[in-house]
């Protein structure tokens, strides 16, 4: 019987799932209450008008309508839902 383990068995599983990270609704897209706009680690786009942010810094839409990024203050980039007109 063998005193170490198979070098393939143990040096073989070390690759991480993916995170599926990014935007999930783009610019000019229509976003319903509670659906993610974008996953992202750290915060590389910051939440505005009617956009919440999650504790692992997911944008999401507090609100119906459509999204739309914009560029402010020290070049950082927000996140915002316009509220759709009423039909």
């Amino acid at each position: 019987m063998a005193h170490k383990a198979g070098e393939g068995k143990t040096k073989n599983n070390r690759e991480s799932h993916s995170k599926r990270l990014g935007i999930k609704i783009y610019g000019g897209q229509f976003a319903k209450s509670g659906n993610i706009i974008l996953r992202q680690r750290g915060t590389q786009h910051h939440p505005s008008k009617n956009v919440g942010i999650g504790k692992d810094h997911t944008l999401f839409a507090t609100a119906d309508g459509i999204v739309r990024f914009k560029r402010g203050a020290k070049d950082r980039s927000f996140v915002s839902v316009e509220p759709a007109p009423a039909k």
